[in-house]
C-alpha cells in the first residue's frame, strides 16, 4: 500500500505483446534512491540493471528525501515518491496522476517480453548474489592489444561470448595478445559510434555471467581485458537512451546546437553537470570491478578535446593549436579526472586515448599536469599505409616518410602503433591483404597453386608492414583481428542494405588453420614476431635509432633495445655485402627473417651466418657490418 504522497505510474503494456508473452511471479524490488540520484538510477531500472548501491545517501550536499521505488512485472507499473518532471510519453501508454507534480515521465522500455523489437529489444537479468559468477583467476601484465568486435565467428552468425571464449582466445594465446571488447551501441551498424547503454553488458551475445566468464578465461591465459568506452558522445535514441531523459534536450548533454555532433549526429555530454561526473566515473569504476576489466580505450578523445571536435583541423604540431580558445576545458579536465580516480582506485589499471590530435601530455601523469593516460593510438600510422597503398607504385614509396610516421611521437609519451584500424576493413574499404593481392586471394592462395606474382609480392609486404610498425611505431601494438593472417575480405554488420546478412561479418579464422592455404604463413609470422619481441623487448626498450633510410636503394635500417632491423622495400633490387652502421659491438645472427621458408618466403637468407660489427664509424654510428638484403624482404640481428 503506498503512502498519500506519493505518486503512482501505471504502464499499460505494448499492444505487440502476445499472450505467451505475459509474466507472472515477478517479485517487486524496493529500491530507495535520492532525488539527486534519480537519474542515474532511472536509467539502470531502464537497462534492467541495477549495479550500484543505490540505497546510500549524497555524498554532498544536503541529503534529499529518499525515494521508494519498486518494480511489479504483474502490473507492469512503477511507483515513485515526489519525482517533479515533465510529460515524456514512449510507445507505452503512460497513465499518471500528479499531487501536486507538473507532470510524471519515464522512459518506458520494459525487457524482451514486453518489447518484441529486434533491434530495442532488452533483456532482463537480476540475479541473487549468492548466484552470481565468481570472478577466480588473477590477472597479468599485457604484451601486446588486439582489437575484438562482435564478429568473432567463422559461420555468418551472431557472435556470442562463449564463441569468443571457444575460439577468439584460442586464436590469439599462442601470441599473447590482448582481447579489446566493444562497447554497447543501438545497432551493429553504428559500430562504436551511436552508444546506446552505459551499464550493461549486450544481450545479444550473452549474459553478464558469460561475459565474466570471457575475461576470466582470459585472466587465466594470461590476456588483458580491456574495454572500449565511449564517454565522447551518447546515441540520439530518445525511447531507450539518456537523450532528453527530462523532456528536455539539455539533462546530460548540452542544450541546443552545442549538444549535437553535427557528423556523427549524436548528444555530446555536459561535463560541467555534477550528474554527468558521477554518471561517467562510476560507469567506469563499475566495470572495472564488478567484470574485472584491465582497462579502457576512450573513444573520440580528438571531439571530446576541442570545441571544433577536430573537424576540418590539420594539427601540424604547433603549440598554438593545442593551448587556445578552441581547447575545451570542461572535457579535459573529465579525462584528467577519469584518470586520476582509476589509477588512484587500481594502480594497474590501462588507459589508452584515442587522439589523432597529438595533444601534448595527453599521455602523462595527472600529478605532471597531463591528462593521466597511458598510452595513445598512433592513427596516423594505418592511414599512412592505405594511402601509400592506393595512391603509389612500390619504387615510389619513400624511406623517409615512412620512417617519419612511425616516430612521429611524443618523448615520453606511450604509444600503440598499428598497421591496419577496424575503418579500413569495413564495407566500402578494404583490408591490408586485399589492397595488396585483391581478387587474386579467392583463386591463388592455395600451397599448390603455380606461383603467382601478385601474391607474392602481397606476402612480402604484408610481412614488412606489420614488422617495421612494430618495431619502429610505438611502446605497444594493436592488431586488429584477422589482420595477422591477412582476412581477405572487408566487414559488413547486417543492415537493411544487404537484408540483415551476417556473410561478411565474421572473421574466418579457418583460413588460417588450413594447411593447404598461405594464410597461415601470415599467421605463423605474427607468432614469432611476437615471439621475438617478447625474447628481447624492444617495445620497452625505448625509442628506435635509424641510421639509414635510403630512398634509391628502398632500404631502412634502424636500432632499438639490442636489435638491429634491416629493411629492403625494392621491388626487384638485392644487395650484397650492403654496408650499414650499427652502435653496438660483437656478433649477431637472424632473430627473425621474413623471407623464411615457414612464413612462405624464398630462403634466401642462411640462418648460420654470423654478423660481425667493426669499430669503424658509419652513418654516424660507431660501427659497421655487412649484409645481404634480398628484395622485399626484413630481417632482425640480435
Amino acid at each position: 500500500m503506498h503512502s498519500k504522497n506519493q505518486t503512482s505510474v501505471a504502464y499499460q503494456r505494448s499492444t505487440r505483446l502476445g499472450p505467451s508473452q505475459q509474466a507472472t511471479g515477478f517479485p517487486k524490488l524496493p529500491i530507495p534512491v535520492t532525488n539527486d540520484f534519480l537519474p542515474r538510477c532511472l536509467f539502470l531500472i531502464n537497462t534492467v540493471i541495477f549495479p550500484l548501491n543505490l540505497d546510500q545517501t549524497l555524498e554532498f550536499g544536503k541529503p534529499k528525501n529518499a525515494l521508494d521505488l519498486s518494480l511489479d512485472r504483474d502490473a507492469a507499473h512503477v511507483t515513485l515518491a515526489g519525482m517533479r518532471r515533465k510529460p515524456f510519453f514512449t510507445r507505452a501508454t503512460v497513465l499518471g496522476k500528479t499531487l501536486g507534480t507538473p507532470g510524471i515521465s519515464f522512459i518506458s522500455n520494459f525487457p524482451r517480453y514486453c518489447n518484441t523489437d529486434k533491434i530495442y529489444g532488452h533483456h532482463f537479468w537480476h540475479k541473487k548474489k549468492s548466484e552470481n559468477y565468481i570472478m577466480k583467476i588473477p590477472k597479468f601484465k599485457p604484451l601486446y592489444y588486439c582489437q575484438s568486435g562482435n564478429i568473432g565467428a567463422v559461420d555468418p552468425i551472431l557472435t556470442s561470448y562463449q564463441t569468443k571464449n571457444a575460439s577468439l582466445l584460442i586464436q590469439i594465446i599462442h601470441i599473447k595478445y590482448t582481447l579489446l571488447p566493444i562497447a554497447y551501441y543501438v545497432i551493429q551498424l553504428h559500430y562504436l559510434f551511436q552508444v546506446l547503454i552505459k551499464f550493461l553488458s549486450p544481450s545479444r551475445f550473452g549474459t553478464p555471467d558469460e561475459l565474466k566468464e570471457l575475461v576470466d578465461t582470459a585472466h587465466s591465459l594470461g590476456i588483458y581485458v580491456l574495454l572500449d568506452v565511449v564517454h565522447s558522445h551518447a546515441s540520439q535514441n530518445v525511447l531507450d537512451g539518456l537523450n532528453e531523459f527530462d523532456g528536455t534536450d539539455s539533462c546530460y548533454f548540452h542544450g541546443g546546437p552545442k549538444g549535437t555532433h553535427e557528423l556523427w549526429d549524436s548528444r555530446l555530454f555536459n561535463y560541467m553537470n555534477w550528474e554527468v561526473l558521477r554518471f561517467l566515473l562510476s560507469n567506469l569504476r563499475w566495470y572495472f570491478e564488478e567484470y574485472k576489466f584491465d582497462g579502457f580505450r576512450f573513444d573520440g578523445v580528438t571531439s571530446m578535446l576541442y570545441h571544433s571536435h577536430g573537424i576540418g583541423e590539420g594539427f601540424s604540431g604547433s603549440y598554438h593549436e593545442y593551448y587556445g580558445l578552441n581547447v575545451d576545458t570542461d572535457s579535459l579536465v573529465y579525462l584528467m579526472l577519469a584518470n586520476h580516480m582509476m589509477h588512484t582506485l587500481h594502480q594497474d589499471c590501462i588507459t589508452i586515448a584515442e587522439d589523432v590530435s597529438g595533444m601534448p601530455a595527453l599521455c602523462r601523469p595527472v600529478e605532471e599536469g597531463g591528462t593521466g593516460f597511458d598510452y595513445r593510438l598512433a592513427m596516423a600510422i594505418p592511414d599512412h599505409w592505405i594511402k601509400l597503398l592506393k595512391h603509389k607504385e612500390d619504387d615510389q614509396w619513400e624511406m623517409g616518410e615512412i620512417t617519419h610516421k612511425l616516430e612521429n611521437r611524443r618523448y615520453l609519451e606511450g604509444t600503440i602503433a598499428y598497421a591496419e584500424s577496424h575503418d579500413q576493413a569495413l564495407v566500402g574499404d578494404k583490408t591490408l591483404a586485399f589492397w595488396l593481392m585483391d581478387k587474386e586471394m579467392y583463386t591463388s592462395m592455395s600451397t599448390l597453386s603455380p606461383p603467382n606474382l601478385i601474391i607474392d609480392r602481397g606476402l612480402a609486404l604484408h610481412k614488412m608492414i606489420r614488422l617495421i610498425t612494430h618495431g619502429l611505431g610505438g611502446e605497444g601494438y594493436l592488431n586488429f583481428m584477422g589482420n595477422e593472417f591477412g582476412h581477405p575480405e572487408w566487414l559488413d554488420f547486417p543492415r537493411k542494405g544487404n537484408n540483415e546478412s551476417y556473410q561478411y561479418a565474421r572473421r574466418q579464422w579457418n583460413l588460417s588453420e588450413d594447411p593447404m592455404l598461405k594464410y597461415k604463413y601470415l599467421n605463423a609470422f605474427d607468432a614469432a614476431m611476437n615471439k621475438t619481441e617478447e625474447e628481447h623487448g624492444w617495445l620497452s626498450g625505448g625509442p628506435g635509432y635509424t641510421s639509414l633510410k635510403h630512398e634509391g636503394d628502398k632500404v631502412i635500417v634502424f636500432e632499438r633495445s639490442s636489435c638491429i632491423f634491416i629493411f629492403n622495400f625494392h621491388p626487384t633490387r638485392s644487395y650484397t655485402d650492403y654496408k650499414i652502421g650499427v652502435g653496438a659491438t660483437g656478433k649477431f645472427r637472424i632473430v627473425l627473417d621474413s623471407d623464411a621458408e615457414e612464413f612462405g618466403g624464398h630462403k634466401r637468407l642462411n640462418h648460420d651466418t654470423e654478423y660481425i660489427s667493426h669499430p669503424e664509424p658509419w652513418n654516424d654510428r660507431p660501427n659497421h657490418m655487412f649484409v645481404y638484403i634480398p628484395c622485399r624482404v626484413a630481417f632482425v640481428l640480435a
